[in-house]
């Protein structure tokens, strides 16, 4: 597995634990999560970049999600997917020097590996929404 895989699995984890911990205790949470996170030094970097940059653009992030998760209310949603949307839509906003394609594929492994089955096709589904939302969508190439 790579290392930018490792770290968007760790970022994953780090969120789920916090959509599943009061947030009186988040800080404290999280501080314990990296604590015993058994990763490279850069994958850890990278996931603590992707877990605190959802937290500060929460707000946005889960409004442009729930533009693209058409009928679906984010309540509804399974904390893992949640989780996920919030992750890759965070990247997405945040990361414009990696490719949208390469941020969604991710993603689909992921909820492939985490997810229902369901997971993968749904994620792929509104962050590909997103992508086009944020203008980030790469065109595809015209035939010359």
């Amino acid at each position: 597995m790579g290392e930018r895989r490792e770290a968007r699995e760790l970022a994953l984890q780090a969120l789920y634990q916090l959509e599943m911990t009061p947030e009186a205790d988040a800080s404290r949470s999280l501080g314990l999560f990296w604590a015993q996170a058994a990763a490279a030094d850069d994958a850890v970097r990278f996931a603590r970049e992707l877990v605190e940059g959802v937290r500060a653009n929460r707000e946005r992030v889960d409004a442009l999600i729930s533009e693209s998760a058409e009928h679906w209310r984010l309540p509804r949603l399974s904390r893992v997917d949640l989780s996920l949307l919030r992750l890759g839509t965070y990247e997405l906003l945040a990361r414009p020097e990696i490719p949208a394609s390469v941020t969604i594929n991710e993603a689909i492994e992921i909820a492939r590996r985490f997810g229902s089955e369901d997971s993968p096709a749904f994620v792929n589904g509104v962050l590909d929404h997103v992508a086009a939302v944020l203008g980030v969508k790469e065109k595809a190439k015209e035939a010359e």
